[in-house]
């Protein structure tokens, strides 16, 4: 009767395992086609690339908008877990901020068709900005702090009002080709070093 209750106690965790494993395969698939094909992008091409059935990504998400609600939230997570991992790595605090900065310029400038979606009356996306807030202004204030505290950048600076300004660089980018957002973004993380 152990071997039993082993067995049965191991098979579910298994189970479970597998469906976040599931669950993330479709959210970065999902990511990858809103990058290339917009939010509009049909759900049978997103399961047909993750190699899954239409109804298992309905199973998971059963509306589009709580699919790009999904993917939105994960890219966040995924944004706010790179700012502790990258301080712990980079050479310097002001190159991790550097190196964060670049993440949060591609989340910026990759999501074709969010922003409209996010705009929407769809409920689904109401408390969609505050999450954002609520998780990436600490992080982006943490790489700050850190920068500021080995004196490579002024204590003064706003982790709110870098995060606006980068996204206000951000602007437009995919709209004309002659403009380089990430170049500019390079120059005001670059522009805040004290020497």
């Amino acid at each position: 009767m152990v071997d039993i209750d082993n067995g049965s106690g191991s098979s579910a965790p298994r189970k479970r395992a597998d469906a976040r494993r599931n669950e993330e395969t479709l959210l970065g698939v999902a990511a990858a086609a809103f990058i290339t094909s917009g939010v509009d992008v049909p759900v049978r091409d997103i399961a047909a690339q993750a190699g899954v059935g239409v109804g298992t990504i309905y199973r998971h998400f059963p509306t589009r908008a709580d699919l790009i609600v999904a993917v939105y939230r994960h890219q966040v997570e995924a944004c706010a877990e790179a700012g502790p991992a990258l301080l712990a790595s980079s050479s310097t605090p002001h190159a991790a901020l550097a190196l964060w900065i670049d993440l949060f310029v591609d989340f910026l400038v990759t999501k074709h068709g969010l922003a409209e979606a996010l705009q929407s009356d769809d409920a689904a996306f109401e408390t969609l900005h505050a999450y954002f807030l609520d998780r990436l202004v600490p992080v982006c204030d943490q790489l700050l702090d850190a920068a500021a505290a080995a004196g490579e950048i002024s204590p003064d600076m706003d982790a709110y009002q870098l995060l606006r300004g980068v996204g206000n660089l951000c602007i437009g980018a995919g709209n004309n080709p002659r403009y380089d957002a990430r170049r500019m973004v390079g120059l005001l993380i670059t522009g805040l070093r004290l020497h």
